[in-house]
């Protein structure tokens, strides 16, 4: 059983561990969906959601699996509950808002590979969370996530009214600012513990 504080759990999650630009995963939708920010914004809602879905899920399952000795089912499980979560997602968004189900594009069905929610499954039985812990890491992740997004989405709709060398437009100039922002992030590394 780990012993961290609930606070500090969430603030290394959410800033000093940051998914997107820590563990640099979950990069396909931070590159692909943070163009425009009600785009970014939903999306990280909707990773959020998967997340915390998913960590409710994998807390259970690796309760099970100990119990009855077959942890080597884990990752199989885990994937499992990763994509089923998302096709619920996905229809429900299709439902109630086609516009931005169709904004979201190839990117909303591709949280199913989204290694930032394979890997808070994985981190979260690692770290050997309870559950109340693991509700708060996932939660810290999914503001994270949707922090980097935002945050990146912003930037970009700035950019689109500065000028910019030729040499640096599209996507040379995101690697650049989300390598910056990386950068930024690492400051908040003396939070945590």
């Amino acid at each position: 059983m780990n012993t961290e504080s609930y606070w500090s759990i969430f603030i290394n999650a959410s800033l000093v561990n940051n998914f997107v630009l820590a563990y640099f995963l979950g990069i396909c939708p931070f590159l692909g969906v943070s163009g425009k920010m009600e785009t970014a914004t939903k999306m990280g809602g909707a990773v959020t959601f998967v997340m915390l879905i998913s960590s409710i899920c994998a807390y259970g399952i690796h309760a099970l699996l100990v119990a009855i000795d077959a942890p080597f089912l884990q990752l199989i499980s885990y994937i499992v509950v990763i994509a089923s979560t998302v096709q619920l997602v996905e229809m429900f968004i299709k439902k109630m808002s086609p516009t931005l189900f169709r904004a979201l594009g190839i990117f909303l069905p591709l949280i199913t590979t989204n290694c930032a929610i394979l890997g808070l499954a994985l981190f979260q039985t690692n770290k050997a969370y309870s559950f109340s812990q693991s509700l708060v890491y996932s939660l810290g992740a999914g503001i994270g996530f949707t922090l980097a997004l935002i945050l990146m989405a912003g930037i970009r709709e700035q950019l689109e009214f500065a000028e910019v060398p030729d040499v640096v437009k599209g996507t040379a100039l995101t690697l650049l600012v989300a390598g910056i922002l990386s950068l930024t992030f690492m400051g908040f590394s003396g939070l945590g513990t």
